[in-house]
């Protein structure tokens, strides 16, 4: 038995019960003792400070017994706490603040200059041996619901870790290792729900084993804090007992690798944590009762050693502490209430955090930057521009036509070479820019209060738990847990790209996990949003790389370099490129020797083998296009300067090209498909008449009419704009539109805000005439201050020519308002009006006004307005007055069918509705209000100003770190009052209006171009599912059959998941920014090509991991901007697909030069090889060859870049990106165009007389060959300019600088063979005579009609080129 650790006992042996196993022994446990916590790292926390400290005895194997024991020390646990509340209440209002009453001490205090450790703070205890104040150790008992709330949310991502990247492991660690110690610990909640905890047990045991990849097996921190938690939790919660007991040995064993823990690379810690998990196994369970089935058979003598070892940690009952501090973990905690988050961060709302507690909380925290990617230095970026593929071959070149003494051209490739870095260079310098951009967003400077006092601080210096008090106009300096606001509205288009400010609202959200939509968070406040109205506080939750600006930041610097489509494909082609031309030099220069060895001496071979071997080395130069990077990089830049007048500036060459071969397109709805601009399409009034506006859109206040629709069928009718022209049902509705708003249409350029006055009245005829208000007609602008939605409002109200001058004139007066929330999903405002306009007396009337989502506000209405007749009332306003007999009719259930099926209707339709109420206000005369209220905002603020007294707290001492919130303060408060009268009940139905953002002019007719060019289209947007899909149908990107998903399923599927949809869906909607980067990838995965389109800095990462990324230039924001390839600058749909076209352009024509320059260069290398192969003397030398390729490869090649687009170019599919440039097609083009153009050289030369080797006949059939070669390849550029279309259907005059180029070839050509000096001192050429002039027309007619041909039999075949 020596062998045995002594500390292993059976279960009976440990509780000192020597009774069998299987008899029912009752366990009689002593009563919990209650002391004071002592700073021992050993203790148990519970409530202010009380610890219960069971006898050692009472650890029992039955489970029901440790429930037992774990209850009655909770109770007493309870009791001590309540005693405890009770001495701190007392002590609390009789707190002296001196020096010497500090509540806390620092063990070995450090030096005045260095910050506290926050493990040396530990609560001190009065003489009576109670705790006073709250620490970091006090915890109030939490609901069990709301732990198990959080358990869950953790156990979702446990298994989601592994294939969602916005989730990290260590964060879920960190929060369930929170959770643990703060809400659990202690037998506070020894039962929770037993399938959740079976599913932690499951993922822990799944997460537990991760190592680092190195030589020796080492486990992770997180798999380390997953084994402990398995060993706290199964200490502390029956169920999850239970849950492990079904586990099998074989699983278990698996799972905890025991043996890599015990092994001799393992740390302490891991240990004793091993040797104390395989204790509490074998005690709790007789199933495992032998540890050695827990232990792979090879490892068992070290974990035995192990277990000797650390033998205290067997008696401990307990898992060994992992050290360092469990402080709460970043998180938007937008499911906490305020008082948890507080709690949670050990902060105040009143006093903030205590200063000294700073520098320990930044060291684990760390500082509120956000990541900077390193930036390559400018040497660096040039040197990489010299490592593409293309460009060393052009150095290989060069380096070729230095041997053979060619300066002239190597000249020429160095040249080309040093452009196409700097312009590589030059755009790598741009899209750096994007870091540059992030970085300026982040807040210099916040309004922290700390110490009780308000204080401006350096952003950099928060951490979660500050205080920030936000006021109107200024930037949120980290991501914030709003707490207090007051009608606060943030700017969030930065990161959402919706310009319209989002109403914030504390309250907490409940959700089953821990990512929520961006626009969804209406209790947070995000870094670099701004904010637009009211003010707040909050508290600080995230801070720099973990906050949504520094996950974007993350994003955009790791995002890989992938090249595009055209870039790969030249690189192959280079590759292809250099094999053949050194499987070229090699046979050329074998059959060159072969023959010379055949027929000359030994003796005078030398020089003849010098000359062949250069001679092969020049026609390898001629495989390559040394012109290919030159024309591709001007051609693709001749594309960016047309799309730039087109309203499309390219910021990345590549771009270009890469858009014509793009197989999906997902834009955005708002602003891209649409206009961007809300406007009134139609309002349906209660009794059933509906009305419709013209150009409904435009902010003009005096363009635009109302119509009546009174069916489809009849002539549409314009109402007039006085009071005798409108219906009352329809004026009160639009007044209900107009001054239940908090938005308002002005002038441009006003430095303040004055609503246009005047009834709108028809636009004048003549230009030099002015509109009442005195604004000449041609340079009135408008603009809309506030919501899109209430300025579409407005101005539906003025299109009646009723703006709220009119009512304001009329002495209608705001008086009190309820604001919108999404939980009401209602607005409403009262109104007083002089009961007469002639009354100076102050006699009025009140009435409420609401509008809101159809079902609210019909299910708030006991009545509606039915047909009022005009004669019945002095003015149709008289409706709101009040009457002896009520107008309104009781709400029947045919009524509530009437409005549901006209509800349904405009949703279909894809309007957005809202319902239309008023109310009227009893009122007992001489203007005072029924039930004693006053009226006026003022006392209705009074009344709020008298609820709103801040809560008393504790003091802050100096040493008080860490734990400055008070414990005990209440901090929800009750819902406003809401004055008797206003309440949004018993209202009168009035109607629903209807508004749109209509689809931009051109977007359906671009979207069928899109589906005729093989391109799928597909809205992305934030708006309702119904909404989304009727624009998409009347656009028809959306098709019978087709499919629309919202956000939140898109959440529930994995990327693969995503990719293998069928039918794909062509409309997501309530979609989050975040989820484009998903879509973008899942895409791509399945080897699209996608274009995606985005305003907001949340748009980024997935602009700039898409193939083609779009940025809008009007409402985009700068980063968005940058880390696009293509901004457009009119925000149109219609530009991208004339982008795309451009791109296919783009594309086809540097086909079309690549195909040119290689038949032309394999036309010289086939005429070498047949006469080499022939034994007849090469028809060139080796200067003519390098004169031909200057002359014919770049004038027409550069002019083939700029050719118009072809007929019918965006009816093709797009071309895939696995597609290499050269395809089957094109090969056999090439090839056949070179063997014609070389077979009739040669017939030629063939023909000609012939002589000795540089005898004046033998150079003058060379230079008939060159001029006939050179001819022909010349009329090659014209006939390159369509590879489909016959060359007589082109207009030869559409592509001028192809005339221009070939033009300069030919006259270069002439100068080469006549200009003396040139032709026979340098290029060895003979004049030529009219018969060669006879033969090369000859040739050319030849070489048009076999053209023809293979364009006629492309088009046949429809072959893919």
């Amino acid at each position: 038995m020596d062998d045995q650790p002594p500390i292993i006992k059976s279960e009976n042996e440990r509780l000192g019960n020597h009774a069998p196993v299987n008899q029912a022994t009752a366990v009689t446990s002593p009563e919990p003792v209650a002391a004071p916590l002592a700073p021992s790292s050993n203790s148990t926390h519970t409530s202010d400070h009380t610890v219960i400290q069971a006898h050692p005895q009472a650890f029992t194997t039955n489970v029901d017994d440790r429930t037992n024991i774990a209850t009655h020390a909770a109770d007493a646990s309870h009791d001590a706490l309540t005693a405890s509340q009770h001495q701190h209440h007392q002590a609390k209002n009789n707190l002296s603040f001196a020096a010497k009453d500090n509540l806390y001490e620092i063990d070995n205090a450090p030096a005045a200059d260095s910050p506290a450790s926050l493990t040396n703070i530990v609560p001190t205890t009065s003489a009576a041996g109670t705790n006073e104040g709250y620490s970091i150790y006090s915890n109030v008992k939490d609901g069990k619901v709301s732990i198990e709330h959080q358990i869950e949310i953790n156990v979702v991502d446990l298994f989601d870790v592994q294939s969602n990247k916005d989730i990290s492991l260590e964060e879920v660690m960190d929060s369930l290792r929170y959770v643990m110690e703060y809400r659990i610990k202690g037998g506070r909640y020894p039962s929770l729900d037993y399938d959740i905890m079976k599913r932690l047990a499951e993922g822990l045991l799944m997460n537990m084993g991760h190592s680092e990849k190195k030589r020796k097996i080492r486990l992770t921190e997180e798999a380390d804090v997953a084994f402990q938690l398995f060993g706290e939790f199964l200490l502390e919660v029956q169920e999850f007992r239970q849950a492990v007991g079904e586990k099998s040995v074989s699983d278990l064993r698996f799972a905890l690798k025991l043996d890599v823990r015990c092994g001799s690379g393992s740390t302490e810690q891991q240990q004793q944590a091993a040797v104390a998990l395989i204790a509490l196994l074998t005690t709790i369970y007789p199933q495992f009762s032998d540890w050695r089935e827990l232990v792979k058979g090879q490892a068992q003598p070290e974990v035995q050693k192990c277990m000797k070892q650390h033998a205290d940690f067997v008696k401990a009952e307990k898992m060994p502490e992992l050290g360092g501090l469990i402080l709460a973990p970043q998180a938007l905690c937008f499911d906490r209430r305020i008082k948890r988050c507080l709690k949670m961060f050990r902060t105040s709302l009143e006093t903030g955090l205590p200063s000294e507690a700073i520098p320990a909380l930044q060291e684990h925290y760390g500082r509120n930057i956000l990541p900077q990617a390193p930036r390559p230095s400018i040497a660096k970026m040039i040197f990489t521009q010299f490592t593409d593929f293309m460009i060393l071959l052009l150095l290989a070149v060069a380096i070729l036509l230095a041997a053979i003494e060619e300066y002239i051209s190597m000249a020429v490739l160095l040249i080309v070479v040093v452009l196409n870095a700097i312009i590589g260079f030059t755009q790598e310098y741009k899209a750096g820019k994007a870091l540059d951009a992030l970085s300026k967003l982040s807040v210099p400077v916040a309004q922290v209060l700390r110490d009780g006092k308000t204080s401006m601080i350096n952003s950099e210096e928060l951490v979660p738990g500050d205080i920030v008090i936000l006021e109107e106009g200024e930037s949120v300096p980290a991501d914030l847990r709003l707490a207090e606001v007051s009608q606060l509205e943030i700017i969030e288009s930065i990161l959402t790209g919706e310009s319209v400010a989002v109403n914030k609202d504390p309250k907490e959200i409940k959700t089953l996990t821990r990512k929520l939509p961006l626009g969804d968070c209406k209790g947070n406040a995000f870094m670099a949003t701004v904010v637009a109205k009211g003010r707040g506080k909050g508290i600080v939750v995230r801070t720099g790389k973990l906050t949504e600006m520094g996950k974007i930041s993350a994003a955009i610097s790791g995002a890989p370099k992938i090249l595009t489509p055209v870039q790969q494909k030249l690189a192959r082609l280079g590759k292809l490129l250099v094999v053949a031309a050194l499987v070229l030099c090699a046979v050329m220069a074998g059959i060159q020797v072969a023959y010379i060895q055949a027929r000359f001496p030994p003796g005078g071979r030398a020089h003849e083998v010098k000359e062949a071997i250069i001679t092969a080395i020049s026609l390898a130069v001629s495989v390559i296009p040394e012109g290919l990077v030159a024309v591709t990089t001007v051609t693709m830049a001749m594309g960016v300067r047309r799309m730039a007048t087109r309203k499309a500036i390219v910021r990345t060459l590549p771009a270009v090209e890469t858009l014509g071969s793009v197989t999906f397109i997902c834009s955005d709805k708002t602003g891209t498909l649409t206009e961007g601009k809300m406007g009134a399409a139609e309002l349906w009034t209660s009794d059933g008449v509906a009305y419709g506006f013209t150009e409904s859109t435009s902010l003009d206040p005096h363009k635009g009419d109302v119509t009546l629709k009174r069916n489809d069928s009849e002539e549409v009718q314009v109402l007039g704009k006085t009071l005798n022209d409108v219906p009352a049902q329809m004026l009160i509705s639009l007044m209900v539109s107009s001054l239940c708003n908090n938005s308002s249409v002005v002038q441009k350029g006003e430095d303040e805000a004055s609503e246009v006055s005047a009834v709108a009245v028809p636009v004048p005829a003549e230009d030099n005439e002015k509109y009442p208000d005195g604004i000449p007609a041609k340079s009135a602008e408008w603009k809309g201050v506030g919501d899109p939605t209430e300025v579409a409002l407005v101005v539906a109200a003025q299109k009646a020519g009723f703006p709220k001058s009119y009512f304001h004139d009329l002495g209608y007066t705001r008086i009190y308002e309820q604001a919108f929330d999404s939980e009401r999903k209602v607005m409403s405002v009262v109104y007083k009006a002089p009961l007469d306009r002639e009354d100076t007396k102050g006699n009025h009337f009140e009435f409420v006004l609401a509008k809101g989502a159809p079902e609210e506000i019909l299910n708030r209405c006991v009545g509606f307005l039915p047909t009022v007749n005009t004669g019945s009332l002095a003015s149709p306003l008289d409706v709101l007055k009040p009457h002896e007999h009520d107008l309104a009719q009781p709400v029947t259930e045919e009524f509530y069918d009437s409005v549901t099926e006209a509800s349904g209707r405009m949703a279909d339709n894809g309007l957005r509705v809202l319902g239309l109420a008023y109310k009227r206000v009893k009122v007992n005369g001489g203007g005072t209000v029924s039930s004693g209220l006053g009226d006026g905002l003022d006392d209705i603020n009074n009344i709020k100003d008298k609820k709103e007294v801040a809560a008393s707290t504790l003091k802050p001492t100096k040493l008080d770190m860490i734990t400055a919130a008070n414990a005990q303060q209440d901090d929800d408060e009750d819902d406003e009052e809401i004055p008797p009268g206003y309440a949004e009940s018993e209202l009168i139905f009035l109607g629903m209006i209807g508004l749109i953002d209509p689809a931009r002019a051109g977007v359906k007719e671009s979207v069928r171009i899109c589906k005729e060019a093989g391109i799928t289209v597909v809205m992305i947007t934030g708006d309702h599912i119904k909404t989304a899909s009727a624009i998409a149908k009347e656009l028809g990107i959306l098709e019978e059959g087709g499919r629309a998903i919202k956000g939140e399923e898109l959440d529930l599927l994995s990327e693969q998941a995503i990719a293998e949809l069928k039918p794909f869906p062509n409309v997501f909607a309530r979609v989050s920014p975040d989820n484009k980067l998903k879509l973008v990838t899942a895409l791509q995965s399945r080897g699209e090509s996608v274009a995606m389109t985005g305003d907001g800095v949340n748009d980024a990462p997935a602009i700039k991991a898409a193939n083609v990324g779009v940025a809008m230039g009007i409402a985009g924001t700068d980063i968005t901007k940058q880390a696009a390839d293509i901004v457009l600058s009119d925000d149109n749909f219609n530009t991208i697909v004339i982008a795309v076209e451009e791109g296919r352009r783009v594309f086809e024509n540097i086909l079309k030069f690549i195909v040119y320059l290689l038949s032309c260069n394999c036309a010289e290398i086939f005429l070498f090889l047949l006469c080499a192969a022939l034994g007849e003397e090469l028809p060139f030398t080796v200067i003519m060859i390098l004169w031909a390729n200057i002359i014919a490869d770049v004038p027409p090649a550069m002019a083939l870049g700029v050719e118009p687009a072809e007929p019918g170019l965006m009816r093709r599919q797009p071309r895939s990106a696995s597609r290499g440039i050269i395809t089957k097609a094109s090969l056999a083009v090439i090839l056949f165009q070179s063997l014609s153009m070389t077979l009739m050289t040669f017939g030629v030369y063939m023909m000609a007389e012939r002589g000795p080797k540089n005898s004046d006949m033998e150079l003058y059939a060379q230079s008939e060959a060159f001029c006939v070669l050179t001819s022909l390849q010349l009329l090659q550029g014209f006939l390159s300019r369509t590879m489909r279309t016959s060359v007589f259907k082109v207009n030869p005059m559409s592509n001028r600088w192809m005339i221009a180029g070939v033009a300069l070839s030919f006259v270069l050509m002439i100068m080469g063979d006549y200009v003396p000096g040139l032709n026979d001192k340098i290029l060895t050429l003979k004049p030529v005579g009219g018969m060669t002039w006879v033969k090369i027309l000859v040739t050319c007619v030849i070489q048009v009609i076999l053209s023809e041909f293979v364009k006629f039999v492309l088009r046949k075949t429809k072959a893919v080129i």
